[in-house]
């Protein structure tokens, strides 16, 4: 579980610097959008990519959910 919660920081931290968000802002966006549940259910795939296509697939996702 470390594994993925170490994971969800490293998502946090690269799309706060992405989008020159704060910390509290990024936490309050995937609260609201579910990215947490999104990270942690799709963490094998995910952790194996590079640190743009997390920000860019996140993105994606966050866009396909407030449609």
């Amino acid at each position: 579980m470390n594994r993925i919660i170490d994971f969800t920081v490293f998502c946090v931290e690269s799309y706060k610097q992405a989008h020159n968000m704060t910390g509290k802002a990024v936490v309050k966006t995937f609260n609201q959008y579910k990215v947490f549940e999104y990270i942690k259910n799709f963490y094998d795939v995910l952790h194996s990519t590079g640190q743009k296509y997390i920000v860019e697939d996140i993105d994606v996702y966050i866009k396909s959910r407030r449609s």
